[in-house]
């Protein structure tokens, strides 16, 4: 499969009868898609290279620089949900330029507190509190994005090829995250003083552009009228409310709103979900632990805290092997051999824990880059098992509401996890990368006897949908 284009996704939107009808989202539209998630992706992944080397030279202290993106990842929770349910009144496309204009402005505002302290114009405690409160832009307002992508796509797409579906579309947040730590230390330049913040200035424009490109290529999918008569909640109400969708080459496939008050709202824990969400929101910390971990990993094993220039270029080569690790998983081995949601999510809590053990005990570049790839490659094939696992338990009319759940749920493994696991690996390092590990393996054991089976759930139920 190529990278640099992705496939044509196969969607069979229910027809009159209650059945469903084969059509395709565009590739042109699909390239769109994937620039939304793939900038926010990038420039995530570049800033998350880039601090460490900007904590150590303000002299703040790694658990403080880890805690920074707290605020942002609380606010991300909250925000994720509402921007969802607004999507299904405002349409996906509408929530896609609010979640790039969210991340367009905490990046240039980040881009400038760090300039002014590192020119030393701002004292380290101001210059990381004004960082916080500049990337709570990204938790409030880019957290419309991603649920709004998701359930564009899920909405498109039957039960039985809404794993492959959803792994494509996490896989465009993998390719971000091959391309961020790529560009990263090229982006830091001594030119005009730019130095560390060349990255946040580089993706500030790249996001521009992708603006620019959604507001004039992605069609319109502003609902045309209010639902009558039954509610989506309804298994049923999927026939009614297809017969008064049409189709044009110069809008999106419409989806009729409802009245805020009509729409039964989703709840982390209903009984439909509450397996998922647990898995999700578990081994998500984990994962979080150990993405806030690696960098200080890197500069601590190789001794480079005092050659932050060289520092950035290796934490982010360790990065990028991670980053190739999830491709690989959510564009190879999950297609490939058709893995269910199930499947996906033990399988990639073992293999995660597997990899960190390795990260534990890597002193080597090489060491380091393999036992991180591992890690991500469990992680990559988890996250999309947990995410077709929450879109397959609803049906199609809450997909809005499930992409909002899985966004809020990924947010909430970044509010104090990564914090925790630097704390922890402040202490001792056996004690941060043990405890990912017994939560990777607790968590495993757990959903091995509590999830659906993924014949159950990948099987076409059209009165559900």
């Amino acid at each position: 499969m190529s990278q640099s284009q992705p496939p044509t996704t196969q969607v069979k939107p229910a027809g009159p009868d209650g059945s469903e009808s084969h059509s395709a989202i565009p590739n042109g539209r699909m390239a769109l898609l994937f620039m939304v998630m793939l900038v926010a992706a990038a420039g995530n992944t570049a800033m998350h290279s880039i601090m460490p080397s900007v904590g150590t030279a303000l002299k703040i202290s790694d658990f403080w620089i880890s805690l920074a993106y707290s605020w942002s990842a609380l606010l991300w929770v909250v925000c994720a949900p509402i921007w969802a349910r607004r999507s299904d009144q405002r349409g996906r496309k509408a929530m896609m330029a609010l979640g790039l204009i969210g991340f367009i402005v905490s990046m240039s505002l980040c881009a400038a507190v760090l300039w002014m302290g590192l020119s030393g114009w701002l004292a380290g405690a101001w210059t990381l509190f004004l960082f916080a409160i500049a990337r709570s832009f990204y938790g409030g307002f880019g957290s419309a994005a991603p649920p709004a992508v998701q359930a564009y796509v899920a909405a498109r797409t039957p039960r039985s090829e809404r794993t492959k579906a959803l792994s494509l579309v996490a896989s465009s947040f993998g390719l971000g995250t091959v391309v961020g730590p790529v560009l990263a230390p090229l982006m830091v330049v001594p030119f005009f003083g730019i130095g560390l913040t060349g990255p946040f200035w580089f993706f500030t424009l790249v996001g521009i552009v992708v603006l620019v490109l959604v507001r004039l290529r992605l069609p319109n999918d502003e609902p045309q009228y209010a639902a009558r008569g039954k509610t989506f909640g309804d298994p049923s109400a999927g026939a009614n409310a297809s017969d008064a969708i049409e189709d044009a080459e110069d809008r999106d496939e419409a989806e009729p709103a409802l009245p805020e008050d009509d729409r039964p709202r989703l709840k982390w824990f209903e009984p439909r979900l509450r397996h998922w969400v647990i898995a999700s929101l578990v081994g998500g910390h984990a994962q979080a632990m150990v993405m806030g971990v690696i960098g200080f990993l890197v500069l601590d094993r190789l001794a480079l805290r005092d050659n932050l220039t060289e520092g950035t270029g290796i934490v982010s080569l360790v990065l990028v092997f991670g980053a190739l690790a999830t491709l690989l998983a959510q564009w190879g081995i999950i297609p490939r051999f058709k893995i269910g949601p199930r499947a996906a999510t033990l399988s990639g809590l073992v293999v995660a824990a597997a990899g960190t053990a390795i990260l534990g005990a890597a002193d080597t570049v090489v060491s380091l880059c393999l036992g991180y790839a591992i890690a991500s490659l469990g992680f990559g094939l988890f996250r999309p098992g947990t995410t077709a696992g929450t879109s397959l338990a609803v049906t199609r009319a809450e997909q809005g509401q499930a992409s909002g759940i899985v966004a809020s749920v990924a947010g909430a493994s970044f509010i104090y996890a990564p914090a925790l696991g630097v704390w922890l690996y402040s202490i001792d390092d056996w004690l941060g990368f043990g405890s990912i590990i017994a939560v990777c393996l607790c968590m495993a054991l757990v959903s091995w006897r509590t999830l659906a089976g993924d014949e159950l759930l990948t099987a076409d139920r059209k009165t559900a949908e």
